[in-house]
């Protein structure tokens, strides 16, 4: 089973949703990096359950504990090892699934490859690990700031919300304003009507989260196998209900000339080279260009939803599952974090790349 991420800044979760605790082990992180523990679990509190009506009434404090590998605020370029606790699982609320597959979630392909599974809350498949990687992904950002590259996610889509708005023409500061992390101040609250209308009918939906990056240098990436945008897909693509990764003009772009969509080149007023236009996301032939680089998360409605459902049991029976426990209406607004978290990781590893090719 794949629990590892990342080359050289390299990350390994540990952990199962109704399990004593989830945590993780980030190897490869340099010596000397500020840890700042107030950062870390600020980020953590973005992602923890029970923030609103709006999501998952589990109640996690999310708090974490550093085990190995940081010494009076800084890293020591040993493995650093940070655990969250679990504290408010509620087992039970699962015994009646123990031998059902739920429609759309990971039962029956965990049972089929595995042998079997942990059905409290999904175990291993569970979101809930992703707190441990928005841990590391704090730290990666901490590591990222000391070169001014900034990350910032947002809710641009819930169902058939969507903004109409560039993100270069919202206040991205705004963006933990509200419970959805919408920065548009008209569409935050519809989006926020809408889901909790959703919620109470026992229903879900989905969305999507767009992901803007800040002060990226040129040169990031590889040519061919490790292409920065494809290493931001991967990332992307392996958070929990994500069903589609866009970076640049995306799906839109197919639509365009190749008179419309090409990025032309100019040198700015610092000298530098810069593009007129900045279709192409960021990043060019699998490297980054210098530009923003921008990139939208398609996330599906969450699979559990108050409803019964028709399905098959381990037997091979016919059965009615029905749903129960806390779950999340729309995984969005506590999504946004781990968007950040990944993207964190994959360019953290890519500016230790960088060194390491110069060195």
């Amino acid at each position: 089973m794949s629990s590892t991420f990342g080359k050289i800044f390299k990350i390994s979760t540990f952990g199962e949703s109704h399990g004593k605790a989830i945590g993780v082990i980030v190897d490869g992180c340099p010596a000397g990096v500020e840890f700042d523990e107030n950062f870390i679990q600020n980020e953590l509190d973005r992602r923890k359950p029970g923030q609103s009506r709006i999501t998952t009434q589990r109640k996690e404090a999310d708090e974490f504990q550093v085990l190995s590998g940081v010494f009076e605020g800084k890293t020591t370029g040993t493995p650093i090892a940070m655990v969250i606790p679990n504290e408010d699982q509620r087992s039970k609320d699962y015994s009646h699934i123990a031998s059902q597959f739920r429609p759309s979630h990971a039962d029956y392909t965990y049972t089929a490859k595995y042998g079997n599974r942990d059905y409290r809350g999904g175990g291993r498949s569970s979101a809930r690990e992703t707190a441990a990687r928005v841990a590391a992904g704090a730290l990666a950002k901490t590591l990222l700031s000391t070169n001014n590259i900034a990350i910032q996610a947002y809710v641009s889509q819930v169902g058939k919300l969507k903004l109409d708005k560039k993100y270069w023409e919202l206040d991205l500061s705004k963006t933990d304003d509200n419970a959805v992390r919408c920065p548009d101040e008209k569409k935050k609250k519809k989006m926020f009507d809408y889901i909790d209308n959703i919620r109470k009918k026992g229903d879900s939906i989905g969305g999507i989260i767009t992901c803007v990056i800040k002060g990226v240098p040129v040169g990031w990436g590889e040519p061919v196998f490790d292409k920065l945008h494809a290493e931001l897909g991967k990332a992307m693509l392996g958070i929990n209900a994500v069903k589609g990764f866009e970076y640049g003009s995306g799906f839109e772009g197919v639509e365009l000339f190749g008179s419309e969509h090409n990025d032309e080149f100019f040198i700015a007023e610092d000298g530098k080279v810069h593009t007129k236009t900045n279709l192409s996301g960021g990043i060019q032939g699998g490297i980054s260009n210098g530009e923003d680089i921008y990139f939208n998360v398609a996330f599906k409605p969450v699979a559990t939803i108050m409803q019964d459902q028709e399905s098959v049991n381990a037997e091979g029976e016919k059965v009615i599952v029905s749903g129960k426990g806390r779950h999340d209406p729309c995984v969005l607004p506590r999504a946004v974090p781990i968007v950040e978290a990944m993207a964190a990781l994959v360019l953290a590893d890519f500016s230790l790349r960088a060194k390491s090719n110069k060195a």
